[in-house]
C-alpha cells in the first residue's frame, strides 16, 4: 500500500462534500507531476484529504477505489483522475503550520513542493501525521 496527500480548495470541493458523496472522482488535476502521482495510485492506497488555500490542514482520509482513467473534465485526453472513497475524518486537523514545525516532517513533498496538488507521503510520515491527527488506525 502506498500513501498520498490530495489537496482541494474547500470553496471548490470540501471534505464535507466528500463525506456527503461517499465516492468521488478526483478530477481537475492539471500538473504533470501530480498526474504522474495519480497514475501511480493503486486500489487500496490511502490519501490524506487536505484543505488548501483557506484552512491549510489535513482534515480527512480517503481510499483509492478506482485507478487512473481519463479525466472527464479535461478538454484533451492527456489528464487522468482516480475515484476516492471517504474513510474517516481526522479528529484533530493537522495544519500546515504544525507540519512545518515538526522536524520529522521537514522533507515531506507537501513542504518541498508546496504547489503540488497530489503528492506521495512516506509510511513514516503517514504514521506521524495519523498520530498527530488523532486517528485510531494509522494505516
Amino acid at each position: 500500500m502506498a500513501y498520498w496527500l490530495v489537496k482541494s480548495e474547500p470553496d471548490a470541493f470540501s471534505w464535507d462534500e466528500q463525506v456527503a458523496n461517499g465516492v468521488e472522482p478526483w478530477t481537475g488535476v492539471r500538473n504533470h507531476q501530480a498526474k504522474k502521482n495519480l497514475a501511480s495510485m493503486k486500489v487500496g492506497d490511502k490519501a490524506f484529504f487536505y484543505h488548501s488555500n483557506v484552512q491549510r490542514a489535513i482534515v480527512g482520509v480517503v481510499e483509492i477505489v478506482r485507478e487512473a482513467y481519463p479525466d472527464p473534465t479535461a478538454e484533451s485526453g492527456q489528464w487522468v483522475c482516480v475515484d476516492v472513497k471517504t474513510v474517516e475524518a481526522v479528529p484533530l486537523p493537522v495544519t500546515l503550520a504544525t507540519i512545518k514545525q515538526t522536524p520529522e516532517l521537514e522533507d515531506m513533498a507537501l513542504i518541498r513542493q508546496s504547489r503540488l496538488s497530489v503528492c506521495p507521503v512516506s509510511a513514516e510520515h503517514w504514521r506521524i501525521l495519523s498520530q498527530m491527527g488523532g486517528l485510531k488506525t494509522p494505516a
